[in-house]
Protein backbone atom coordinates (compact mmCIF):
# COMPACT_ATOMS: atom_id res chain seq x y z
CA UNK A 1 0.00 0.00 0.00
CA UNK A 2 1.32 3.30 -1.02
CA UNK A 3 1.17 6.56 1.05
CA UNK A 4 -0.35 8.30 -2.31
CA UNK A 5 -3.48 6.92 -2.05
CA UNK A 6 -3.96 8.91 1.18
CA UNK A 7 -1.53 12.41 0.26
CA UNK A 8 -0.16 13.58 -2.87
CA UNK A 9 3.57 13.84 -2.90
CA UNK A 10 5.41 17.36 -4.48
CA UNK A 11 7.27 16.58 -7.38
CA UNK A 12 10.61 16.98 -5.39
CA UNK A 13 10.25 15.31 -2.32
CA UNK A 14 12.20 16.97 0.99
CA UNK A 15 12.59 15.47 4.14
CA UNK A 16 11.22 18.36 5.65
CA UNK A 17 8.16 17.41 3.49
CA UNK A 18 8.10 14.01 5.07
CA UNK A 19 9.11 15.34 8.51
CA UNK A 20 6.10 17.22 8.95
CA UNK A 21 3.72 14.66 7.39
CA UNK A 22 5.30 12.56 9.79
CA UNK A 23 4.19 14.98 12.64
CA UNK A 24 0.77 15.76 11.68
CA UNK A 25 -0.39 11.97 11.43
CA UNK A 26 -1.49 10.85 14.69
CA UNK A 27 -1.89 6.85 13.79
CA UNK A 28 1.96 5.63 14.51
CA UNK A 29 1.27 2.77 11.30
CA UNK A 30 0.05 5.70 9.14
CA UNK A 31 3.17 7.48 10.54
CA UNK A 32 5.20 4.52 9.56
CA UNK A 33 3.56 4.51 6.08
CA UNK A 34 4.56 7.87 5.91
CA UNK A 35 8.05 7.31 6.42
CA UNK A 36 8.39 4.14 4.42
CA UNK A 37 6.42 4.90 1.51
CA UNK A 38 9.24 8.07 0.52
CA UNK A 39 11.69 6.33 -0.17
CA UNK A 40 9.60 3.97 -2.39
CA UNK A 41 7.44 7.16 -4.21
CA UNK A 42 10.36 7.65 -6.60
CA UNK A 43 12.86 6.43 -8.67
CA UNK A 44 15.48 8.59 -8.05
CA UNK A 45 16.59 7.45 -5.01
CA UNK A 46 14.80 9.82 -2.24
CA UNK A 47 17.01 8.95 1.28
CA UNK A 48 16.27 9.93 4.61
CA UNK A 49 18.43 12.13 6.62
CA UNK A 50 19.06 11.46 10.18
CA UNK A 51 16.75 14.03 11.05
CA UNK A 52 13.65 12.41 9.39
CA UNK A 53 15.25 8.87 11.06
CA UNK A 54 15.47 10.12 14.24
CA UNK A 55 12.12 11.42 14.37
CA UNK A 56 10.53 8.00 13.71
CA UNK A 57 12.53 6.27 16.00
CA UNK A 58 11.15 8.78 18.57
CA UNK A 59 7.63 8.55 17.51
CA UNK A 60 8.17 4.61 17.63
CA UNK A 61 9.74 4.52 21.25
CA UNK A 62 7.12 7.18 22.41
CA UNK A 63 4.87 4.44 21.45
CA UNK A 64 7.01 1.19 23.11
CA UNK A 65 7.77 -0.15 19.63
CA UNK A 66 10.77 -0.50 20.32
CA UNK A 67 11.61 -3.55 17.79
CA UNK A 68 10.62 -1.06 15.59
CA UNK A 69 12.61 2.01 16.38
CA UNK A 70 15.96 -0.86 16.75
CA UNK A 71 14.94 -1.97 13.33
CA UNK A 72 15.74 1.85 11.90
CA UNK A 73 18.38 2.25 13.93
CA UNK A 74 19.98 -0.61 12.01
CA UNK A 75 18.88 0.67 8.70
CA UNK A 76 20.59 3.73 9.77
CA UNK A 77 23.56 2.12 9.93
CA UNK A 78 23.45 -0.49 6.48
CA UNK A 79 22.45 3.54 4.56
CA UNK A 80 25.51 4.61 6.10
CA UNK A 81 23.43 7.64 8.33
CA UNK A 82 25.28 9.80 10.39
CA UNK A 83 23.27 8.65 14.13
CA UNK A 84 23.14 10.95 16.53
CA UNK A 85 23.23 10.88 20.35
CA UNK A 86 19.42 12.26 20.88
CA UNK A 87 18.83 9.18 18.75
CA UNK A 88 20.13 6.83 20.94
CA UNK A 89 18.76 8.76 24.10
CA UNK A 90 15.21 8.70 22.65
CA UNK A 91 15.14 5.16 22.84
CA UNK A 92 17.19 4.70 26.27
CA UNK A 93 14.50 7.12 27.77
CA UNK A 94 11.89 5.09 26.22
CA UNK A 95 13.15 2.17 27.64
CA UNK A 96 13.59 4.08 31.21
CA UNK A 97 10.36 4.94 31.49
CA UNK A 98 8.73 1.33 30.78
CA UNK A 99 11.14 0.31 33.21
CA UNK A 100 13.68 -1.91 31.21
CA UNK A 101 17.07 -0.23 32.38
CA UNK A 102 18.60 -3.04 31.06
CA UNK A 103 17.83 -2.52 27.72
CA UNK A 104 18.29 1.08 28.42
CA UNK A 105 21.81 0.09 28.72
CA UNK A 106 22.13 -2.45 25.91
CA UNK A 107 21.08 0.70 23.70
CA UNK A 108 23.75 2.94 25.91
CA UNK A 109 26.61 0.67 24.43
CA UNK A 110 25.88 -0.32 21.10
CA UNK A 111 26.23 3.88 20.55
CA UNK A 112 29.64 2.87 20.60
CA UNK A 113 29.75 -0.17 18.32
CA UNK A 114 27.74 2.35 15.93
CA UNK A 115 30.42 4.59 16.22
CA UNK A 116 28.41 7.86 18.44
CA UNK A 117 30.59 8.68 21.15
CA UNK A 118 28.47 9.31 24.11
CA UNK A 119 29.05 12.50 26.23
CA UNK A 120 28.08 13.90 29.69
CA UNK A 121 24.88 13.74 28.56
CA UNK A 122 24.32 9.98 27.97
CA UNK A 123 26.07 9.18 30.90
CA UNK A 124 23.70 11.11 33.22
CA UNK A 125 20.94 9.76 31.30
CA UNK A 126 21.61 6.45 31.89
CA UNK A 127 22.59 7.06 35.38
CA UNK A 128 19.53 8.11 36.12
CA UNK A 129 17.65 5.42 34.92
CA UNK A 130 19.16 3.10 37.36
CA UNK A 131 18.81 5.35 39.86
CA UNK A 132 14.77 6.10 39.52
CA UNK A 133 14.24 2.11 38.84
CA UNK A 134 16.30 1.70 42.47
CA UNK A 135 18.74 -0.40 41.06
CA UNK A 136 21.22 1.20 43.19
CA UNK A 137 24.46 -0.80 43.21
CA UNK A 138 24.42 -0.82 39.52
CA UNK A 139 23.46 2.46 39.10
CA UNK A 140 26.90 2.75 42.00
CA UNK A 141 29.01 0.67 39.34
CA UNK A 142 28.02 2.78 36.51
CA UNK A 143 28.64 6.27 38.11
CA UNK A 144 32.41 4.59 38.81
CA UNK A 145 32.83 3.54 35.10
CA UNK A 146 31.69 7.11 34.41
CA UNK A 147 34.72 8.86 36.60
CA UNK A 148 36.70 6.05 34.70
CA UNK A 149 35.76 6.95 30.98
CA UNK A 150 36.70 10.69 32.34
CA UNK A 151 33.60 12.30 33.07
CA UNK A 152 33.70 15.46 34.72
CA UNK A 153 31.39 15.72 37.88
CA UNK A 154 28.68 18.50 37.34
CA UNK A 155 26.25 19.39 39.40
CA UNK A 156 23.69 17.37 37.36
CA UNK A 157 25.58 14.39 37.92
CA UNK A 158 25.98 15.08 41.81
CA UNK A 159 22.21 15.69 42.02
CA UNK A 160 21.19 12.57 40.50
CA UNK A 161 24.18 10.59 42.91
CA UNK A 162 22.68 12.58 46.08
CA UNK A 163 19.03 11.37 45.27
CA UNK A 164 20.45 7.80 44.94
CA UNK A 165 22.14 7.74 48.03
CA UNK A 166 18.60 9.78 49.56
CA UNK A 167 16.85 6.79 49.23
CA UNK A 168 18.39 4.75 51.79
CA UNK A 169 18.67 5.57 55.41
CA UNK A 170 22.26 3.92 55.64
CA UNK A 171 23.23 6.20 52.84
CA UNK A 172 21.73 9.31 53.91
CA UNK A 173 24.83 10.66 55.80
CA UNK A 174 26.86 10.16 52.32
CA UNK A 175 24.86 12.09 50.19
CA UNK A 176 24.97 14.99 53.19
CA UNK A 177 28.66 14.45 52.08
CA UNK A 178 28.43 15.08 48.64
CA UNK A 179 26.44 17.93 49.22
CA UNK A 180 29.12 19.80 51.08
CA UNK A 181 31.25 18.66 49.12
CA UNK A 182 30.37 20.41 45.84
CA UNK A 183 31.67 23.53 45.62
CA UNK A 184 35.05 22.35 46.18
CA UNK A 185 34.58 20.01 42.94
CA UNK A 186 33.14 23.78 41.00
CA UNK A 187 30.02 22.60 41.81
CA UNK A 188 27.70 25.02 42.85
CA UNK A 189 24.22 23.02 44.60
CA UNK A 190 20.62 24.34 42.87
CA UNK A 191 17.34 24.45 44.01
CA UNK A 192 16.79 20.82 42.71
CA UNK A 193 20.14 19.48 45.41
CA UNK A 194 18.89 21.55 48.14
CA UNK A 195 15.21 19.54 47.42
CA UNK A 196 16.27 16.07 47.01
CA UNK A 197 18.40 16.21 50.02
CA UNK A 198 15.55 17.77 52.28
CA UNK A 199 13.35 15.80 50.63
CA UNK A 200 15.89 12.85 52.28
CA UNK A 201 16.43 14.06 55.61
CA UNK A 202 12.23 14.57 55.96
CA UNK A 203 11.39 11.03 54.87
CA UNK A 204 13.81 9.34 57.51
CA UNK A 205 12.68 11.65 60.25
CA UNK A 206 15.56 14.03 60.12
CA UNK A 207 13.04 16.90 60.18
CA UNK A 208 15.41 19.27 62.08
CA UNK A 209 18.19 19.12 59.87
CA UNK A 210 16.04 19.44 56.75
CA UNK A 211 14.87 22.70 58.52
CA UNK A 212 18.08 24.08 58.56
CA UNK A 213 18.77 22.83 55.23
CA UNK A 214 16.11 24.43 53.80
CA UNK A 215 17.10 28.15 55.36
CA UNK A 216 20.13 27.76 53.92
CA UNK A 217 18.24 26.89 50.91
CA UNK A 218 16.84 30.26 51.49
CA UNK A 219 19.91 32.69 52.01
CA UNK A 220 21.44 31.01 49.15
CA UNK A 221 18.56 32.46 46.47
CA UNK A 222 17.31 28.85 45.84
CA UNK A 223 13.50 29.11 45.65
CA UNK A 224 12.06 26.15 47.16
CA UNK A 225 9.66 23.85 44.94
CA UNK A 226 6.45 22.57 45.85
CA UNK A 227 8.17 19.42 45.48
CA UNK A 228 10.41 20.72 48.87
CA UNK A 229 7.89 22.45 51.01
CA UNK A 230 5.82 19.17 50.20
CA UNK A 231 8.66 17.14 51.69
CA UNK A 232 9.32 19.51 54.69
CA UNK A 233 5.49 19.04 55.59
CA UNK A 234 5.90 15.31 55.49
CA UNK A 235 8.56 14.97 57.60
CA UNK A 236 6.65 17.32 59.84
CA UNK A 237 3.41 15.52 59.93
CA UNK A 238 5.66 12.05 60.31
CA UNK A 239 7.31 13.85 63.36
CA UNK A 240 3.54 15.01 64.65
CA UNK A 241 4.50 18.72 64.34
CA UNK A 242 1.11 18.88 63.12
CA UNK A 243 0.85 22.76 63.64
CA UNK A 244 4.38 23.69 62.05
CA UNK A 245 2.89 21.23 58.53
CA UNK A 246 -0.18 23.66 58.95
CA UNK A 247 2.39 26.41 58.96
CA UNK A 248 4.49 25.23 56.32
CA UNK A 249 1.92 24.82 54.13
CA UNK A 250 0.24 28.51 54.62
CA UNK A 251 3.81 30.10 54.15
CA UNK A 252 4.08 28.21 50.70
CA UNK A 253 1.02 29.66 49.48
CA UNK A 254 1.57 33.12 51.02
CA UNK A 255 4.78 32.77 48.87
CA UNK A 256 2.99 32.13 45.62
CA UNK A 257 3.92 28.56 45.45
CA UNK A 258 0.63 26.87 44.92
CA UNK A 259 0.20 23.49 46.83
CA UNK A 260 -0.71 20.20 44.09
CA UNK A 261 -2.50 17.27 44.98
CA UNK A 262 0.84 15.59 46.84
CA UNK A 263 0.85 18.55 49.30
CA UNK A 264 -3.15 18.11 50.33
CA UNK A 265 -2.47 14.68 50.31
CA UNK A 266 0.72 14.67 53.11
CA UNK A 267 -0.84 16.74 55.03
CA UNK A 268 -4.32 15.68 55.42
CA UNK A 269 -3.06 12.29 56.27
CA UNK A 270 -1.18 13.55 59.12
CA UNK A 271 -4.03 15.15 60.31
CA UNK A 272 -6.37 12.39 59.70
CA UNK A 273 -3.50 10.03 61.82
CA UNK A 274 -3.29 12.82 64.73
CA UNK A 275 -7.43 12.46 65.10
CA UNK A 276 -7.55 15.98 63.12
CA UNK A 277 -10.15 14.31 60.00
CA UNK A 278 -12.67 17.64 60.30
CA UNK A 279 -9.62 19.86 59.46
CA UNK A 280 -8.51 17.44 56.69
CA UNK A 281 -11.83 17.36 55.22
CA UNK A 282 -11.35 21.47 55.21
CA UNK A 283 -8.16 20.76 53.29
CA UNK A 284 -10.26 19.04 50.70
CA UNK A 285 -12.57 21.78 49.70
CA UNK A 286 -9.30 24.16 49.43
CA UNK A 287 -8.02 21.18 47.50
CA UNK A 288 -11.36 21.26 45.04
CA UNK A 289 -11.07 25.39 45.05
CA UNK A 290 -7.52 25.21 43.78
CA UNK A 291 -8.70 23.38 40.51
CA UNK A 292 -7.29 19.70 41.63
CA UNK A 293 -9.69 16.31 41.43
CA UNK A 294 -9.02 15.01 44.44
CA UNK A 295 -7.60 11.08 43.82
CA UNK A 296 -7.82 7.63 45.52
CA UNK A 297 -5.10 8.03 47.74
CA UNK A 298 -6.79 11.58 49.34
CA UNK A 299 -10.18 9.98 49.42
CA UNK A 300 -8.44 6.43 51.39
CA UNK A 301 -7.15 9.43 53.86
CA UNK A 302 -10.01 10.45 55.08
CA UNK A 303 -12.22 7.52 54.75
CA UNK A 304 -8.88 5.77 57.28
CA UNK A 305 -9.28 9.33 59.40
CA UNK A 306 -12.89 9.45 59.83
CA UNK A 307 -13.41 5.43 60.46
CA UNK A 308 -10.32 6.02 63.17
CA UNK A 309 -12.68 8.08 64.94
CA UNK A 310 -16.01 6.58 64.64
CA UNK A 311 -17.06 9.42 62.50
CA UNK A 312 -18.99 6.53 60.56
CA UNK A 313 -21.70 9.13 58.89
CA UNK A 314 -18.89 11.42 57.30
CA UNK A 315 -16.90 8.53 55.96
CA UNK A 316 -19.94 7.21 54.63
CA UNK A 317 -19.95 10.95 52.67
CA UNK A 318 -16.87 10.10 51.40
CA UNK A 319 -17.46 7.18 49.93
CA UNK A 320 -20.48 8.51 48.48
CA UNK A 321 -18.65 11.54 46.70
CA UNK A 322 -16.33 10.02 45.48
CA UNK A 323 -19.00 7.84 43.31
CA UNK A 324 -19.95 11.05 42.19
CA UNK A 325 -16.66 11.68 40.59
CA UNK A 326 -16.29 8.66 39.01
CA UNK A 327 -13.96 6.51 41.41
CA UNK A 328 -14.42 3.49 42.22
CA UNK A 329 -13.80 2.36 45.63
CA UNK A 330 -11.44 -0.64 45.93
CA UNK A 331 -11.13 -3.94 48.32
CA UNK A 332 -9.30 -1.43 51.01
CA UNK A 333 -11.44 1.22 51.11
CA UNK A 334 -14.74 -1.32 51.39
CA UNK A 335 -12.74 -3.28 54.13
CA UNK A 336 -12.30 0.38 55.95
CA UNK A 337 -15.94 0.90 55.94
CA UNK A 338 -17.10 -2.64 56.96
CA UNK A 339 -14.47 -3.26 59.72
CA UNK A 340 -16.07 0.69 60.39
CA UNK A 341 -19.23 -0.43 60.78
CA UNK A 342 -18.42 -3.47 62.79
CA UNK A 343 -16.61 -1.73 65.73
CA UNK A 344 -20.20 -0.01 65.94
CA UNK A 345 -21.98 -2.85 66.28
CA UNK A 346 -23.85 -2.12 62.13
CA UNK A 347 -23.41 -5.59 61.06
CA UNK A 348 -26.26 -5.37 58.76
CA UNK A 349 -24.64 -2.31 57.37
CA UNK A 350 -21.61 -3.74 57.06
CA UNK A 351 -23.15 -6.79 54.55
CA UNK A 352 -25.21 -4.82 52.98
CA UNK A 353 -21.67 -2.85 51.61
CA UNK A 354 -20.10 -6.98 50.95
CA UNK A 355 -22.99 -6.88 48.67
CA UNK A 356 -22.11 -3.75 47.31
CA UNK A 357 -18.48 -4.74 46.57
CA UNK A 358 -19.65 -8.17 45.14
CA UNK A 359 -22.46 -6.04 42.60
CA UNK A 360 -19.41 -3.89 42.29
CA UNK A 361 -17.18 -6.56 40.53
CA UNK A 362 -15.08 -6.45 43.25
CA UNK A 363 -13.51 -10.21 43.95
CA UNK A 364 -10.91 -11.27 45.91
CA UNK A 365 -7.24 -11.78 44.26
CA UNK A 366 -3.96 -12.45 45.96
CA UNK A 367 -3.39 -8.98 47.06
CA UNK A 368 -6.97 -8.44 48.71
CA UNK A 369 -7.64 -12.33 49.72
CA UNK A 370 -6.72 -11.90 53.19
CA UNK A 371 -9.00 -8.89 54.06
CA UNK A 372 -12.28 -10.31 52.13
CA UNK A 373 -11.69 -13.77 54.09
CA UNK A 374 -11.67 -11.12 57.32
CA UNK A 375 -14.28 -9.03 56.81
CA UNK A 376 -16.78 -11.55 55.31
CA UNK A 377 -16.05 -14.32 58.28
CA UNK A 378 -15.98 -10.63 60.86
CA UNK A 379 -19.31 -10.01 59.66
CA UNK A 380 -20.96 -13.18 59.53
CA UNK A 381 -20.02 -13.61 63.32
CA UNK A 382 -21.32 -10.19 64.26
CA UNK A 383 -25.19 -11.36 62.64
CA UNK A 384 -25.54 -14.13 64.47
CA UNK A 385 -24.50 -12.58 67.78
CA UNK A 386 -27.50 -10.32 66.68
CA UNK A 387 -29.79 -13.32 65.69
CA UNK A 388 -29.49 -12.56 62.12
CA UNK A 389 -29.41 -15.90 61.22
CA UNK A 390 -31.11 -15.24 57.60
CA UNK A 391 -28.71 -12.54 57.27
CA UNK A 392 -25.73 -14.89 58.05
CA UNK A 393 -26.16 -17.81 56.45
CA UNK A 394 -27.20 -15.93 53.02
CA UNK A 395 -23.85 -14.76 53.93
CA UNK A 396 -22.32 -17.70 54.21
CA UNK A 397 -23.86 -19.03 51.23
CA UNK A 398 -22.03 -16.66 49.39
CA UNK A 399 -18.45 -16.99 50.74
CA UNK A 400 -18.37 -20.63 50.07
CA UNK A 401 -19.59 -19.94 46.01
CA UNK A 402 -16.77 -17.55 45.66
CA UNK A 403 -14.85 -19.78 47.59
CA UNK A 404 -14.09 -17.32 50.36
CA UNK A 405 -12.70 -19.42 53.35
CA UNK A 406 -15.16 -19.78 56.54
CA UNK A 407 -12.65 -20.10 59.78
CA UNK A 408 -13.54 -22.20 62.71
CA UNK A 409 -15.25 -19.74 64.80
CA UNK A 410 -17.25 -18.60 62.14
CA UNK A 411 -18.73 -22.38 61.38
CA UNK A 412 -18.62 -22.74 65.07
CA UNK A 413 -20.72 -19.40 65.95
CA UNK A 414 -23.23 -20.12 63.20
CA UNK A 415 -23.75 -23.73 64.19
CA UNK A 416 -24.76 -22.30 67.88
CA UNK A 417 -27.12 -19.50 66.40
CA UNK A 418 -29.08 -22.03 63.96
CA UNK A 419 -29.05 -24.83 67.12
CA UNK A 420 -30.51 -22.12 69.32
CA UNK A 421 -33.00 -21.23 66.92
CA UNK A 422 -34.15 -24.69 66.35
CA UNK A 423 -32.84 -24.79 63.22
CA UNK A 424 -31.57 -28.32 63.61
CA UNK A 425 -30.71 -29.39 59.85
CA UNK A 426 -29.24 -26.56 58.91
CA UNK A 427 -26.97 -26.37 61.90
CA UNK A 428 -26.40 -30.23 61.19
CA UNK A 429 -25.50 -28.76 57.15
CA UNK A 430 -23.45 -26.42 58.30
CA UNK A 431 -21.29 -29.14 60.79
CA UNK A 432 -21.07 -31.67 57.53
CA UNK A 433 -19.38 -28.79 55.57
CA UNK A 434 -17.29 -27.70 57.81
CA UNK A 435 -15.51 -31.39 58.68
CA UNK A 436 -15.49 -31.19 54.27
CA UNK A 437 -13.39 -27.92 54.39
CA UNK A 438 -11.49 -29.80 57.22
CA UNK A 439 -12.69 -28.06 60.04
CA UNK A 440 -12.74 -30.90 62.98
CA UNK A 441 -15.83 -29.85 65.42
CA UNK A 442 -15.10 -28.89 69.00
CA UNK A 443 -17.10 -30.33 71.83
CA UNK A 444 -19.05 -26.65 71.69
CA UNK A 445 -20.11 -27.32 68.78
CA UNK A 446 -21.24 -31.03 69.32
CA UNK A 447 -22.99 -30.17 72.64
CA UNK A 448 -24.85 -27.26 70.31
CA UNK A 449 -25.97 -29.52 67.71
CA UNK A 450 -26.96 -32.33 70.38
CA UNK A 451 -28.68 -29.92 72.53
CA UNK A 452 -31.03 -28.52 69.85
CA UNK A 453 -32.07 -32.12 68.87
CA UNK A 454 -32.82 -32.66 72.44
CA UNK A 455 -34.78 -29.69 72.92
CA UNK A 456 -37.15 -30.78 69.73
CA UNK A 457 -37.16 -34.40 71.41
CA UNK A 458 -35.54 -35.75 68.48
CA UNK A 459 -32.95 -37.74 70.72
CA UNK A 460 -33.22 -41.20 68.66
CA UNK A 461 -31.64 -38.91 65.40
CA UNK A 462 -29.40 -36.67 67.96
CA UNK A 463 -28.13 -39.95 68.65
CA UNK A 464 -27.80 -41.46 65.23
CA UNK A 465 -26.24 -38.29 63.75
CA UNK A 466 -23.59 -38.50 66.53
CA UNK A 467 -22.80 -41.73 65.98
CA UNK A 468 -22.27 -41.74 62.03
CA UNK A 469 -19.88 -38.76 63.14
CA UNK A 470 -17.83 -40.21 65.43
CA UNK A 471 -17.33 -43.40 63.41
CA UNK A 472 -16.22 -41.54 60.55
Amino acid sequence: MSYKTLTKWSKQITPSQVQQLIRAERDIQKALLVFDSATAEYSNGFRHDHNTFGLMISRLASVNQFRAAEELLNRMKEEKCNITEDIFLSICKAYGRVHKPLDAIRIFQKMKELRCEPTEKSYVTVFSILVNENQLKMAQRFFKYMKEMGIPPSVVSLNVLIKALCMNNGTIDAACQVFRKMPDRGCIPDSYTYGTLINGLSKFGRICEAKELFKEMEAKGCSPSVVTYTSLIHGSCLSNNLDEAMGLFEEMRTKGVNPNVVTYSSLMDGLCKGCRSSQALELLENLVGDGHSPNMITYSTLINGFCKEGKLREALEIIDRMKVQGLKPDAGLYGKIINGLCDFLKFQEAANFLDEMVLGGISPNRLTWNLHVKTHNRVVQGLCTEKNGNRSFQLYLSMRTRGISVDAETFSVLVSCFSEKGDIHKSARIVDEMVVEGCVPDEAIWCAVVGGFWCRKKVQEAAELVLVQLMD
